[in-house]
């Protein structure tokens, strides 16, 4: 999925964008609201980030508990991985002539 951007503003509960979306009818679509120049409670300006802003975020990284899978699971994940290789070059030309056929 591609995210895209644009601008726009609430009137009678629906949003006005800016320049129009070549969306299909009935696409769901997410918004992140900016409210009186604020988004997620934060100033919205490309400033720098203050010395307590670094700090909180650093503090939050170091709570961040380090990935470690077992020999079991990493066994695993590399069957998986070697296995999905063999089937994409099993099936590469047959996914090659499907594209090249799209592309005539």
């Amino acid at each position: 999925m591609s995210a895209i951007l644009r601008k726009g503003i609430i009137r009678n509960g629906q949003v006005i964008v800016d320049e129009p979306i070549d969306l299909p009818d009935g696409s769901e679509v997410t918004i992140t609201a900016h409210a009186n120049g604020k988004f997620l409670g934060k100033e919205d300006d490309d400033r720098p980030p203050t010395p307590e802003e670094i700090a909180a975020t650093l503090a939050a990284m170091e709570k961040v508990e380090p990935f470690v899978w077992t020999e079991q699971e990493q066994a695993e994940w590399e069957a998986e991985r070697q296995a999905r290789k063999e089937w994409e070059k099993a099936h590469f030309a047959e996914n090659a002539e499907k594209l090249r056929r799209i592309w005539e």
